[in-house]
Parts: structure tokens; sequence; C-alpha cells
């Protein structure tokens, strides 16, 4: 399905190019430029024949993988296109890409679509490195989501137990990335405002992530106003260019790559998010849709004083009045949040998901890894989104 833009990039539409070192060597970002942009980071990485890694529909259903199959050809730089990279990634989908890409002797990964094809590359890359030993594979990313899986050193995939893997390595984050808004027309509504909620999950669990550096705090809070700004005006006219260029900007803005020394790991939402997702098939934007806002509201009465501190300042630049204490504030912030979840149509919950409500004691466990000493609230909190949507 080819989808025609009605409106034609003005100069208020971003466009541009970002470097950073070692591991990521560029990103590039405007409507159209993938065209440019493909061929130059393979010069700039030194790599000769892509494996294309994408999903089912993406490559049955929109012009999106052709698009690219052509670049690559015309540069003789196309291997194959490996289509079966679903939800969550399932590792036997990586497992047929690592066979694939050594048969074909290529030397890149061209990950094209939402965070499981990005993820599922990362772990090709890891496989293969374990394999050979000598470097990690380069990755490309074209994403055609927000949600922001080519900036991290993290890789998730669906074991062969259904269960989630986590692997880390500082060699995992792709070499190059792609932010063309054009290659996101026609994302489905609901995957590209869902996934929108996941980048405003990464930005706000941000506010208060360990060893984050203050700049990247910084563009969190930027991340944070601009999804509330566009996210509504892409819902309202999903053509138009400027708003989805802000918004792939607005996801990369929040999770910015950053080196450390360590991990530094997300809240509470997304460790939630992690422990749904894959065991009972909910896609990642909409856990946040369901986590988000209870668990900002959470912290209203259990965060420590410099959490709510950096949670109330948000308000600020969604341009809204303090309420006149933190608590409230961070209150405030969490209905903001779930007043966006509703606006967009996402509002849900975890009984129209399927999930039973046997088992949410077991995922508050899971969710809370090794320290335990809060798993009755997190219960309590599971409790309340089980049939009610939203706050």
């Amino acid at each position: 399905m080819s989808s025609q833009i009605t409106n034609t990039p003005s100069a208020d539409v971003l466009t541009g190019f970002y470097s950073y070192t070692d591991t990521l060597k560029g990103v590039y970002y405007g409507p159209g430029c993938v065209n440019d942009a493909l061929p130059k980071l393979l010069a700039t990485i030194g790599s000769t024949k892509a494996l294309i890694v994408t999903g089912k529909s993406l490559r049955e259903k929109t012009d999106v993988i052709s698009r690219i199959e052509t670049i690559l050809k015309e540069h003789n730089a196309y291997g194959a296109t490996l289509s079966e990279i679903g939800e969550h990634a399932p590792v036997s989908g990586i497992h047929n890409g690592v066979k694939l890409f050594n048969e074909i002797q290529a030397d890149v990964f061209v990950a094209v679509g939402g965070g499981s094809p990005v993820d599922a590359a990362k772990a090709m890359s890891y496989f293969i490195q374990q394999q050979r030993g000598g470097s990690f594979v380069k990755q490309i990313a074209i994403p055609t989501t927000l949600s922001a899986a080519e900036y991290t050193a993290g890789v998730g995939y669906t074991n062969e137990e259904g269960q989630k893997t986590v692997l880390m390595s500082p060699f995992l984050p792709p070499a190059g990335v792609i932010l063309d808004a054009e290659l996101t027309i026609t994302t489905p509504e609901r995957l590209w405002l869902s996934s929108g909620i996941r980048a405003l999950d990464h930005a706000v669990e941000g506010l208060y992530r360990p060893l984050l550096a203050l700049p990247a705090k910084v563009l969190g809070y930027a991340a944070l106003a601009d999804l509330f700004k566009y996210l509504p005006e892409s819902k309202a006219n999903p053509k138009d260019l400027a708003a989805r260029q802000k918004l792939q900007v607005a996801a990369w803005m929040s999770l910015w790559p950053i080196k450390t020394e360590r991990p530094s790991p997300l809240g509470l939402s997304h460790a939630l998010g992690h422990k749904l997702g894959a065991t009972y098939g909910i896609p990642h934007g909409i856990t946040s849709c369901l986590t988000l806002a209870s668990v900002i509201q959470y912290k209203a009465e259990t965060a420590p004083e410099e959490d709510k501190r950096s949670l109330a300042e948000a308000l600020f630049y969604l341009q809204e009045p303090s309420t006149g204490t933190l608590d409230g504030d961070v209150k405030k912030l969490a209905f903001r949040i779930d007043g966006l979840v509703k606006r967009l149509g996402l509002s849900t919950s975890l009984e129209e998901n399927k999930v039973p409500k046997a088992d949410l004691a077991k995922i508050a466990k899971l969710a809370l890894g090794e320290d335990q000493s809060t798993h009755p609230q997190v219960v309590e909190l599971l409790e309340n989104i089980y049939s009610k949507r939203g706050l």
C-alpha cells in the first residue's frame, strides 16, 4: 500500500545531522533524508552488503521496504530481506536472521520498523560476535515508530519459553540512525501514537533515573513537552510531516544515547511493561498507556523528595501552574498523562488485554526484582488498573 503525502515540507520541518563518538556514528533526520543518508552511512561505516531486518506487515502492506531495497540496490549494497520479525522479537526469527546473514556474507544490518526489528538486529549482532569473536556487526536503524530502541545498549527479545530476555553491551547500539518522517506515514495510527506514549514513558521516568547525566534530563523535559504537543496534532492530521518529524526527534530526546560506566535502569512503569509485554502479547506502547500515569500517581505518595521535585518540574515545561505542593504537582502530572492517553484514544485496562487477575502478584514480584519491600503497594497499583481505564 503506497501512501500519498498531502503536504510539502516547509522551512519549519526539522532536518539535519548529529554525530556521536564510538558506536553511534550519525543520526540523520528530515523528510526524505533516507535517499542520501543510507548511502552516506554505508560509506561511513565501510559496509557493502546489507541484510534488511523487518516485519511481515511492513514488507507486505507498505512500500517502505521496497524503497529501502531500491536504494541499496542502486549502490550495490543489497543482500537480502528478512521479514519475519514479530512483536517482542521472538528468538526463532533472530536465529533465522543469523543464518541468512552468514549465508549471504552480509556485513551490516539495516533494521526497518519498530523496536522489535531494531532489537532483533542487535541480538543477531550479539550472537554472531559470540560465534566468530572479534567485532560486533554494525547496524543502521530506520525506525517507523517512536519506541526509541535505536538509542540503547540493551536488547530485549523473547526466548523459547516466551519470556523476555535482556542482553547488554556498549557495542550493540546502531552505528547510524535515519529519522525520515515520510517512512512513518503508513505506520498504523494506534501503533504510532502508543509508541509515542512509550517515548513519554522514557522521558518521564528518566527524570528520576539514577546515574543519568543532567543534560539528558533537560532533554527529557523537552521531549515531554513536544510529545504532549505533537501527538494530538499527529492524530488530528496523520499526514502532517512537520509534526511527525518533531515526534521522531522527541523520541530521540526521550532516550538520548549517553555513555555510562554501567547501565542506569528505568523506573517501575518500564519494569511492569517488560513483564506484561511478551508474556501477555501486549505491545510495549500499550503497556505504557496502562501503567505510566498510575506509576507517577504512586510516586507522588512514595518517591523521595528529589525525585518528586524532578517530576514536578515537568509542569513548567507543559506551561501548567503549580498546585503549591510537590505531591500535588506530581499528581497533576499523572492526571495530565492520563488525559493525553485518553485524548489519543488509547485508554485500556489489564482485563481488556486478557491479563489474568490471579497473575497480578506474580507480575509485581517479577517487576520489582530483588527489592520486594513495596510488593503490596505495586499489587494494589495493578489491581487499580485491572478493570479501570486510566486514573
